[in-house]
């Protein structure tokens, strides 16, 4: 299995890292080498990552834990979107609102405010209000969808965070590691990787390569729901 997975990585281009210069030093023994000032990621040891994350996916979906996928650079959020939706797990797509974890109560009476827009919407129950007012709803469903229309699902804190790109996503991971929910994270070799649960040190700048990674844990979730 892990000479597939490498493989597979190898075409997907997980391999590719950052410039040395960038490095951080919690990635320096996953570097396999470097070339043209660019480092080169041990995919044998990414492989194995990917399997521990794996195994860890498994298990929570094996008791029906909520897992939140967090991918909102451009690079990373078809994925993220696709992931959440194939599994029907919740998702962040345009930005993390500070507070989704920590302050959770308070994050769900957006979600449900949402939730009950779309459905008076889709009812026709909005007709009764005026023009000017439908406008004013219109525009809040709007911004309300942008922030957590991929949070419809979440109906409590996650149990578990996927996360690309955790040094631009630090709040979501600061926020998980104060609530003791464990994190796992794409990880390029910029990233402090003693930061997360699971890190998986690979490409997080390539949709390739972050498709190819969501999709492999997307499956592992899928396993774990089929052993139940």
């Amino acid at each position: 299995m892990s000479k597939t997975l490498i493989d597979q990585m190898f075409e997907a281009g997980v391999h590719y890292g950052y410039s040395k210069s960038r490095r951080h030093p919690s990635v320096r023994s996953y570097i396999y080498t470097t070339k043209n000032k660019i480092d080169y990621i041990d995919l044998e040891k990414t492989a194995a990552q990917v399997e521990n994350a794996s195994q860890f996916i498994k298990t929570l979906s094996q008791t029906g834990r909520t897992v939140l996928f967090v991918g909102v650079k451009p690079e990373a959020r078809d994925a993220a979107i696709n992931a959440g939706n194939v599994l029907s797990l919740p998702y962040a797509k345009d930005r993390w609102i500070g507070g989704t974890i920590t302050n959770f109560p308070e994050i769900k009476k957006r979600i449900l405010r949402l939730d009950d827009l779309k459905i008076k919407k889709e009812k026709g129950e909005l007709e009764m209000y005026t023009k000017k007012e439908r406008l004013m709803l219109d525009r809040e469903v709007d911004r309300l969808e942008r922030y957590f229309g991929g949070m419809l699902t979440l109906k409590k804190t996650p149990d578990a965070l996927i996360v690309v790109d955790p040094k631009k996503e630090h709040i979501a991971v600061v926020e998980a590691k104060r609530m003791n929910i464990p994190v796992i994270a794409i990880a390029s070799t910029d990233c402090n990787i003693k930061e997360v649960d699971y890190p998986i040190v690979a490409n997080d700048g390539s949709r390739g390569s972050i498709a190819f990674i969501l999709d492999t844990l997307v499956q592992a979730y899928k396993d774990g729901q089929m052993m139940k």
